[in-house]
């Protein structure tokens, strides 16, 4: 299994000789390794197991270092950056040549983002290169939230995990990108629509694809357990069964299931501790002695609506 630490030398030196680690974010946690390098992003996209068409957001510590990656910053980027970054948004911007091919499925826009991790904005700030760092999770699995989660997942596989703790945001970042004059949600995450369309007015949601991504996250199933994952829906009532049956509710427990076998996302309604919790209880259900998880979706407005985006993906079965 790899090793978890707090030791931010030992992280740069594997970085820079071109292996890939884990780190923390306040999103979910990292498989990084150098964006530059093709031998490191391949080395990344093989852990993961990840499809190559399916592109990878880049990571820094700085608005000023996106003129290194990026060939068009307009006024509206920098207003959003400066805004909510570091945080848990991404733009999906032109690249320079610079980023290679690889990281971007061969697109020409690049998704880059400032994580708000003090631990990796550190870590950042002594490299020379950004990192492209998807979610730490074997592909199409939940993702992780905390150093043990990857280990657990990706510890045969890769030599260091930088532990940060739990992961304060929990559910991947928001991407949004510019077209002419309209301003694109790629992926719902953990800021909300609202707060973005308070800085660039309405937005345009641009819902998941099964096989042409034009960002990463946008695979029509993704985040999903092992154990089948079924959405109930609204006042549906669960028929007594001889499976073994767990339950993730929002804030009230399911009349229906055994009260040991829930969890609740927030008792009193939080829709950010709702997204904290979200993939860590996904992930204690699935290894839980059940046949079958049942869940429900949350109101669809805030961040309810990245979560709901989240158990929507979790529960496709290709």
């Amino acid at each position: 299994m790899a090793h978890i630490g707090k030791d931010i030398e030992k992280a740069i030196r594997l970085l820079n000789d071109g292996e890939v680690i884990g780190i923390p974010t306040e999103t979910v946690y990292g498989l990084a390794g150098n964006a530059l390098n093709n031998d490191t992003v391949a080395r990344i996209f093989e852990v993961k197991n990840r499809p190559s068409f399916d592109p990878l957001i880049i990571h820094t510590n700085s608005i000023k270092r996106f003129q290194n990656y990026i060939s068009e910053i307009d006024e509206r980027v920098y207003t959003l950056a400066e805004k909510f970054m570091p945080g848990p948004l991404t733009l999906l911007l032109p690249r320079k040549d610079i980023i290679p091919d690889l990281v971007t499925s061969g697109l020409e826009n690049v998704a880059i983002r400032i994580p708000n991790h003090p631990l990796t904005l550190e870590l950042l700030s002594q490299l020379e290169f950004p990192l492209a760092a998807p979610s730490a999770n074997p592909f199409g699995y939940i993702s992780p939230t905390n150093a043990i989660h990857v280990n657990n997942q990706l510890g045969d596989k890769i030599k260091y995990i930088l532990d940060g703790g739990d992961c304060q945001v929990g559910i991947e970042s928001t991407i949004v990108g510019f077209v002419d004059n309209e301003a694109i949600i790629y992926r719902k995450g953990g800021l909300s629509i609202e707060a973005i369309e308070t800085i660039v007015g309405k937005v345009n949601v641009i819902e998941h694809s099964s096989s042409n991504p034009l960002a990463p996250g946008m695979l029509k199933s993704h985040y999903a357990p092992k154990k089948p994952l079924i959405l109930l829906n609204k006042n549906q009532v669960i028929e007594p069964e001889k499976k073994k049956i767990a339950y993730l509710g929002f804030k009230q427990y399911n009349p229906f299931i055994p009260v040991e076998n829930q969890l609740l996302l927030s008792p009193n309604g939080d829709f950010r501790e709702a997204a904290r919790h979200l993939f860590a209880y996904m992930r204690y259900l699935d290894a839980m002695d059940v046949d079958i998880i049942y869940t429900e979706l949350l109101p669809e407005k805030e961040l309810g609506r990245a979560i709901n985006d989240r158990i929507r993906r979790a529960t496709v079965k290709e």
